[in-house]
């Protein structure tokens, strides 16, 4: 037996979250068992841990938790033998499936990555979704031409995990990085990360009728969308590039094509949860090769089991700054 975070539903078919003790016979089909060590707290883990389940949760019991780290205990696959240290990120797991907020987890050898040298399983996860896909995210910029000395990278929602994290690694790579926050009390923590220059989100955040302004931005990594991506499309500079990344300012996006057509501005969208096998190893080479850990542990706050239910209400609000790391084990 042993110890899980379990959202059960009740009577009125609202759900709500139970620490309880569960056996291996109740974890999902799979040739990997994972004896899990470290998790984290994402925005769909408090859609999950939401009564309603966040429109992510079909089925109850559900143990949520979206990415994990931990230590092969049993392994009918070749790929992988008890004592390897593994990473588990996407793959709709902890939403579909079950995923990491428990202290073993049963997979399918296909949807693991192994722990990159130079990362312990605590780092991964304070990495997790959100560092992977901003090491996606720059990776995307990088492959479509950007490079340091062309101008400064505008990183939106900067004080959130991703964008925290997209923060750190382009100012390890020598990039200017312009921090966009909504929270000025926010503005040393960013520069803290590397950040050159803070832009107040009023700055962004409104619309205008001019499809093109001043070309500013040599590349973009947004978690915002909206009203906000639709503004900075008609700042970049000719030829740069846009990571799309998130939605935390709505799905929609009331642009133009000018942007593409006049200036030949890519925009492009980063998936972490469908995202091939050999491109998730070559990210987290990438993030053991190119993120500060001194830094990242700046970001960095302790949750165990316990703590999750009022987390996961936190990061739904925008109350959580930087990366949780949730120990199993604690």
């Amino acid at each position: 037996m042993f110890k899980a975070l379990v959202m059960e539903q009740n009577d009125d078919g609202l759900a709500q979250a139970v620490i309880k003790e569960i056996s291996k016979d109740q974890l999902p089909e799979g040739n990997v068992m994972v004896a899990v060590e470290y998790s984290t707290v994402n925005y769909k883990d408090g859609l999950c841990m939401s009564p309603k389940g966040g429109g992510l949760v079909r089925n109850y019991p559900h143990v949520p938790g979206i990415d994990y780290a931990g230590t092969v205990e049993t392994s009918d696959d070749h790929r992988y033998k008890p004592g390897d240290k593994v990473v588990l990120t996407g793959w709709r797991v902890g939403e579909v499936s079950w995923g990491g907020y428990a202290q073993k987890a049963r997979i399918d050898a296909g949807k693991l990555v192994p722990l990159p040298e130079g990362l312990t399983t605590r780092q991964a996860m304070a990495v997790g979704t959100a560092g992977f896909t901003a090491m996606l995210a720059v990776m995307a910029l990088e492959d479509h031409g950007l490079k340091p000395g062309q101008g400064p990278v505008l990183v939106t929602g900067a004080a959130g995990g991703v964008g925290s994290v997209a923060t750190a690694i382009l100012a390890n790579l020598d990039y200017e990085v312009a921090a966009v926050t909504g929270r000025p009390d926010q503005a040393a923590y960013l520069k803290s990360l590397g950040a050159t220059t803070i832009v107040p989100r009023e700055e962004l955040n409104e619309t205008t009728k001019r499809p093109l302004e001043a070309e500013t931005w040599a590349g973009c990594v947004d978690a915002v969308g909206g009203d906000m991506l639709a503004r900075v499309l008609g700042q970049m500079k000719y030829g740069a590039s846009v990571s799309a990344v998130g939605l935390a300012g709505g799905a929609g996006l009331p642009a133009t094509v000018i942007p593409f057509l006049l200036r030949g501005v890519n925009l492009l969208g980063i998936d972490s949860v469908m995202q091939p096998y050999d491109n998730r190893v070559r990210a987290w080479k990438r993030i053991a090769s190119d993120l500060p850990m001194d830094k990242l542990e700046t970001m960095v706050h302790s949750a165990t089991l316990g703590d999750l239910p009022a987390l996961g209400s936190d990061i739904l609000k925008g109350r959580v700054k930087g990366r949780v790391v949730v120990d199993l084990n604690g």
